[in-house]
């Protein structure tokens, strides 16, 4: 966690819920928190607490903003990711209730939206103390087998019922894996990173090769500890609602599998063995992973690493932000080539 909140921005925070919840006076925040893992979004915690009616009320809420200068800019839409809420509100999938998204600079300078403050921990699975939480609840068994329940509960929604279908239904047969290789290629181009030539190799595979889409459902896109809360070892809610998508489950497998989320460790995400994974999955969707498929995903993960590094790179670069994470960034760029290029044969 990082500085607390201006009381300047505070104030002007009570103001806005304030005129949402009409019936409502003496608003106060609590227990404000502003979360330092995010790359997107600025996110603060609190408690807000009023009198209603003649009784104390006290809400636990969450509130994003964007500044507009962070890791995925123009990709990571405030207004799509609470639409994205709003439409899985009543599924089966636990996500965070959606209150309120204003556009408007007017209000708190940038788009922000409010969110319920969901009970959880979300233990960063890169750091020692992250790594023993959930090496300890593999040992238990419950939260592993509540992460894979709850990516089958993601697959196996109807994205049509729920409204999703304004995602983008991308075209039969190639057309998902196309549509990807198209948005990272986009996101490249405006990083100003020089050409890489290993990039372009792997770009050039990827187009070659992409796979027919069986069915679609809705992709999380980013499936794994860290972006999941937590609470008595189950997942309560699936956050970081930014690269979601219509396509390919098996896209979202993939990331589960990728050795890149697990950190020397044989669990999958840090937390879940692998043939369990495979079997509580495909008994819980009706899907049969498809180990080829996957490989080719792990690739294209690999573009998109790179793309997200460049872009986060170059933002320090060009002063676009101070952000010290985003500089680090450019170490990971010629790390990710030197495994895709092992990938393909070199």
């Amino acid at each position: 966690m990082t500085g607390p909140m201006s009381r300047k921005l505070e104030a002007r925070i009570v103001d806005y819920i304030a005129s949402r919840l009409p019936d409502g006076r003496d608003f106060q925040l609590q227990d404000v928190q502003r979360i330092a893992v995010g790359w997107s979004h600025e996110t603060w915690l609190f408690d807000l607490v009023w009198q209603e009616g003649g009784v104390a009320r006290r809400c636990g809420l969450c509130l994003r903003r964007d500044p507009g200068n962070t890791l995925l800019r123009h990709l990571s839409n405030l207004e799509q990711q609470f639409r994205v809420l709003q439409c899985l509100a009543d599924t089966a999938l636990p996500t965070p209730r959606p209150y309120w998204f204003e556009h408007d600079p007017a209000i708190l300078d940038m788009p922000f939206l409010v969110m319920e403050k969901v009970p959880g921990v979300c233990p960063s699975p890169w750091g020692r103390e992250g790594r023993a939480f959930y090496h300890a609840a593999a040992g238990r068994g419950a939260l592993p087998a509540s992460f894979t329940a709850t990516l089958a509960s993601l697959h196996t929604l109807d994205w049509r019922a729920a409204g999703l279908d304004f995602l983008g239904v991308p075209e039969p047969g190639t057309g998902f894996a196309r549509r990807e290789i198209a948005k990272w290629r986009a996101l490249i181009n405006l990083s100003g990173h020089p050409p890489e030539p290993i990039l372009t190799d792997l770009i050039a595979w990827l187009e070659a090769n992409a796979p027919p889409v069986e069915r679609l459902t809705l992709v999380h896109g980013a499936y794994r500890t860290g972006n999941l809360l937590i609470h008595d070892d189950r997942i309560s809610a699936v956050l970081d609602w930014e690269l979601q998508v219509l396509g390919d489950p098996m896209y979202d497998v993939a990331y589960v599998l990728s050795d890149l989320n697990r950190e020397g460790t044989p669990l999958l995400s840090n937390l879940v063995d692998r043939d369990d994974f495979y079997r509580d999955y495909e008994a819980a969707t009706g899907f049969t992973i498809d180990d080829a498929v996957c490989r080719y995903y792990n690739a294209l993960y690999a573009m998109r690493s790179v793309a997200f590094w460049m872009s986060a790179s170059g933002l320090y670069a060009a002063g676009q932000s101070d952000d010290i994470r985003l500089a680090r960034t450019a170490w990971s760029v010629p790390v990710v080539l030197e495994r895709a290029a092992r990938e393909l044969g070199y």
